[in-house]
């Protein structure tokens, strides 16, 4: 395939979620990022950065999921998984599924501003960013870049 072109590599069966992968990574890990920051200093625009980039990845994280599945249905033909794939699978709906329910927690505390976040998202976030580290590890493998 020729790597300048576009259409091929726009229209590549599995093309979408390569792509759309490296959003709700980035968007995640910075909001968790801005979480800290925004709880050691106590910014409330730290904290407000932070939710918008919790939200944005939350939202991104649906279709990369979705597309990961397509491409697993149209690469794979629907067999049966296993080895790195499955273990990819795994870790990245565990992933999109942590990136939610940490949205989730920001959002119930932003609609009720006489509580606070709970203690309870910093082991949640903590086991995101495994989740999601381990995801894309194993990500890197199935897509050659981490081959030796």
């Amino acid at each position: 395939m020729n790597p300048w072109d576009i259409r091929a590599a726009l229209l590549a069966k599995h093309a979408q979620h390569v792509v759309l992968i490296h959003f709700p990574i980035a968007l995640f890990l910075a909001g968790v990022v801005l979480d800290l920051a925004a709880s050691w200093t106590r910014r409330r625009d730290l904290a407000m950065a932070a939710y918008c980039n919790l939200s944005l990845a939350a939202v991104s994280s649906l279709p990369t999921v979705a597309t990961g599945l397509l491409a697993w249905q149209w690469e794979l033909e629907g067999r049966r998984l296993k080895g790195i794939v499955l273990l990819h699978l795994l870790s990245g709906c565990a992933s999109g599924l942590l990136m939610l329910a940490i949205w989730w927690i920001h959002r119930t505390a932003r609609r009720h501003p006489e509580k606070s976040l709970p203690d309870l998202r910093w082991p949640l976030e903590l086991l995101a960013v495994l989740a999601v580290g381990l995801t894309g590890h194993l990500g890197g493998f199935l897509s050659g870049v981490n081959h030796t």
